[in-house]
């Protein structure tokens, strides 16, 4: 993984068209004003708002976005995404990287105290890389090999996307109810779905008889060019400060990666949240982030033709003009 920075990506975007981080600063800024104020499972505090608006966030021509207000940390981004496509369940692949994120869950105290002490330090049980690639499977430890077992969401994703695109079906659930005693942290980012468009499809339906568009002929995906690839994500539980951030950058990701290995272009990448919150404890970091005018999203590119997602590392991502206000110090509640 590389980021190369360029200076001139640092201009702002035209007036004319505002910048999609704003929906962001927008959000945290709603939430400081109206936010109810609730006890959490950390006993940090929290200010709340349920369902708010979603966020909606352009991937054409590449764009990546990674947030500019702050400095969002690429390494571990990539790393973690990378982690949960490998159906690891077990911090240690995330430290030999030197990504720290989910060592408090994986901790000898936060284990014992939230049922798992017959769970070696380290075994989150069966989080989100596990339910992606054998949702369904007997958890039997991060030692067992899995080869085979349960469902592998993410390649029937990808096996759709290139032989059934138009398919309402291509959905990726790390929401496994009959998991959820067994892990250290339910998911938070829990259901996405994918949608592959054609922009040289006839629109509407004045387009279709205007055309003469023959219905048993729509279907055909190879007489529309190619497929632009879209992600809705569901969120049950959103962190504004730290998680969110990487919640957008990581989804974004994932749809550039899984568009890169089945042909299509990336589109969209939709935000759908939940519990929409600001702990008490980062009120003020975030209050300097408002200050603070969003600069261009980078653009992301694949330095090598990959076909297959498992193959994908870290040196083959490139991330282009990544130009960010400094970091801002939050601390993570556990």
């Amino acid at each position: 993984m590389s980021s190369t920075n360029d200076t001139t990506a640092a201009t702002n975007t035209s007036e004319t068209q505002r910048h999609e981080e704003y929906q962001y600063l927008d959000l945290i800024r709603e939430i400081l004003e109206k936010g109810e104020h609730r006890p959490d499972r950390t006993g940090t505090g929290t200010l709340s708002l349920f369902a708010p608006a979603q966020l909606k966030f352009s991937l054409k021509d590449w764009t990546f976005p990674l947030l500019t207000t702050k400095n969002t940390h690429l390494n571990s981004i990539v790393h973690e995404l990378l982690w949960f496509i490998s159906g690891s369940t077990h911090t240690a692949p995330l430290q030999a990287k030197g990504v720290k994120i989910w060592d408090g869950n994986g901790s000898r105290e936060f284990l014992d105290r939230v049922g798992l002490s017959h769970h070696e330090e380290g075994d989150l049980g069966p989080v989100y890389g596990f339910q992606w690639r054998h949702f369904g499977a007997e958890y039997k430890g991060h030692k067992h090999d899995y080869t085979g077992e349960g469902v592998d969401q993410l390649k029937e994703v990808i096996h759709k996307i290139k032989h059934s695109p138009y398919d309402r079906r291509i959905i990726l659930s790390a929401w496994n109810p009959a998991d959820l005693n067994k892990m250290a942290l339910p998911p938070c980012h829990m259901f996405a779905q994918f949608y592959v468009n054609f922009p040289n499809a006839p629109k509407g339906a004045a387009a279709l008889e205007a055309e003469g568009v023959d219905l048993k002929e729509t279907g055909n995906p190879e007489k529309r060019g190619k497929g632009v690839l879209s992600c809705q994500l569901y969120q049950r539980s959103c962190d504004m400060g730290l998680g969110v951030p990487f919640n957008i950058a990581s989804y974004a990701l994932l749809t550039m990666m899984i568009a890169h290995v089945t042909g299509t272009e990336p589109g969209t990448f939709t935000h759908v949240m939940g519990d929409s919150h600001v702990y008490l404890d980062h009120l003020k970091p975030l209050e300097t982030q408002l200050a603070r005018e969003p600069r261009e999203f980078p653009k992301l590119r694949f330095k090598r033709q990959i076909d297959d997602i498992d193959d994908i590392t870290a040196e083959d991502i490139e991330v282009i003009g990544y130009n960010p206000h400094k970091g801002i110090k939050m601390k993570m509640s556990v």
